[in-house]
């Protein structure tokens, strides 16, 4: 079986550890229904970014003020529609198992949206953790990896990004950290592994760190 042996694990969490798909297509097609987009094509891009991010990618042409009023309107939205959100499989099982070693959550939702879907999937709250509050640049901008892993205390080359979008897999990249593809959207983009869910990774500690196995 494949594995890789690192330091310290920066984790994403839609896609990820929850799953949110159903309330992320929610809200963008009504947000893009609003702005006479074709929600279908609003949907390609909308994972991993901060959603002000997003929006300047589907309307290029807009003030970037406009974007981040409408990005808090729709974190509210978010924020207050859980239905449908669920743990990635696996999930509750590999966040037990990585209790005691050194990980972060790296997310583009903010401190109320990560508590509110990490809750709603029942998931534990790492207690490092880099929010939208937190950063300058949204993914596929490296900065919330690279604070991460700061925070942790390891170099960038320790650490391994676990994502399943586009924008996440090529921050991870660019913060030169392997990345682990998480789910079927991840394969499209050549992550370092690809698992379709968290039940195929196998975490252990060793002395020379973290262990994961990944089933084939």
């Amino acid at each position: 079986m494949p594995a890789l042996t690192t330091n310290a694990l920066l984790l994403d969490m839609d896609g990820t550890l929850v799953n949110s798909d159903a309330v992320v297509e929610r809200c963008w097609r009504r947000w893009a229904e609003r702005h006479g987009l074709d929600p279908e094509e609003a949907l390609k891009v909308v994972h991993g970014r901060q959603g002000y991010a997003t929006m300047a990618v589907l309307l290029p042409d807009r003030p970037v003020e406009q974007n981040y009023a409408d990005n808090r309107v729709m974190l509210a939205e978010e924020t207050a529609d859980l239905d449908g959100v669920i743990p990635v499989p696996g999930a509750p099982a590999f966040m037990a198992a990585i209790a005691s070693l050194p990980h972060a959550l790296v997310t583009s939702a903010d401190e109320a949206l990560a508590q509110a879907r990490m809750g709603a999937a029942e998931l534990r709250m790492p207690e490092t953790r880099v929010t939208a509050e937190r950063v300058g640049a949204s993914k596929p901008d490296p900065e919330g990896f690279l604070k991460g892993a700061a925070e942790l205390g390891f170099d960038p080359a320790d650490c391994v990004v676990f994502e399943d979008s586009e924008a996440g897999i090529q921050a991870g990249r660019a913060a030169g950290m392997r990345v682990v593809g998480v789910g079927p959207r991840a394969a499209a983009f050549a992550p370092d592994v690809h698992v379709m869910d968290l039940t195929e990774i196998t975490v252990e500690a060793t002395e020379d760190g973290i262990r994961l196995t990944f089933a084939e």
